[in-house]
């Protein structure tokens, strides 16, 4: 099993001590109960990371380590966006963990027209809260030095000029009225960005893809079964990863 992965501000002297506490070195030393010997990965979530030796713990929530040498992980090529409607319920957190799981890079909330939730308020900064948390324990478990960033909610006019700016934009629709490309097929970018539109349970509106393919999107299909609007966005994504050789 690879090293476990934890959160830290900054780095020590290379080579030199280093103490890990707060949440993250209670969670090692009381939850993963590591010992002397074994190896931990320590990132800052932007990619900067640096594999450790525990040497010993102090308490129950210092962990003591060795710390190896800072390197930076390169960004990834291409990068993948996801424009995720808001989903009903904790159906939200769902997608950005396994999002975060399978490699995405940026996730954005989106307010489209069908979206029964509605983030406002209060309540839209906590639940944006619970989806930025949720990506980073899920950085943490899936091992990964370069968290996905969760950006703030988009209307669907900011979300259009996201489109326009990508190198390949698709959005996620099924109609049989509106002609639809298989994702599986399109030609897709090595380098640059890519942004997908995940619909919420209802659909894109008629009056939102007009102005998304105005902007470029096009509308794609993933396959013949209708998928929930918290697992299409991980379905698509791996599809994506795979066939620009992110996954090779």
């Amino acid at each position: 099993m690879t090293a476990p992965v934890f959160v830290v501000e900054d780095f020590g002297p290379e080579g030199g001590p280093f103490v890990l506490d707060g949440p993250e070195g209670r969670h090692a030393v009381s939850v993963k109960r590591l010992q002397a010997g074994e190896e931990v990965v320590l990132t800052d979530g932007a990619g900067r990371h640096a594999v450790a030796e525990v040497t010993g713990t102090e308490g129950k929530d210092r962990l003591l380590v060795r710390l190896g040498a800072v390197v930076e992980e390169p960004e990834p090529a291409p990068r993948i966006t996801v424009v995720q409607a808001l989903p009903k319920g904790d159906r939200g957190e769902l997608a950005v963990e396994t999002m975060t799981e399978v490699g995405v890079d940026r996730v954005v909330p989106w307010q489209a027209a069908r979206c029964i939730t509605q983030w406002k308020g209060d309540r839209g900064l906590k639940a944006l809260g619970k989806w930025r948390s949720t990506a980073r324990e899920a950085g943490k478990q899936s091992r990964r030095v370069r968290f996905p960033e969760v950006a703030d909610a988009a209307s669907t006019k900011q979300v259009a000029a996201l489109l326009a700016e990508a190198d390949f934009a698709a959005v996620l629709h099924s109609d049989f009225e509106h002609e639809s490309a298989p994702l599986a097929t399109v030609d897709l970018p090595a380098t640059g960005d890519i942004v997908l539109v995940v619909g919420p349970e209802g659909g894109v509106s008629r009056d939102e893809l007009a102005l998304f393919e105005e902007a470029g999107a096009r509308a794609c299909v993933l396959g013949p079964s209708v998928l929930r609007t918290s697992t299409a966005g991980t379905a698509a994504a791996a599809l994506l990863l795979g066939r620009t050789g992110r996954w090779s």
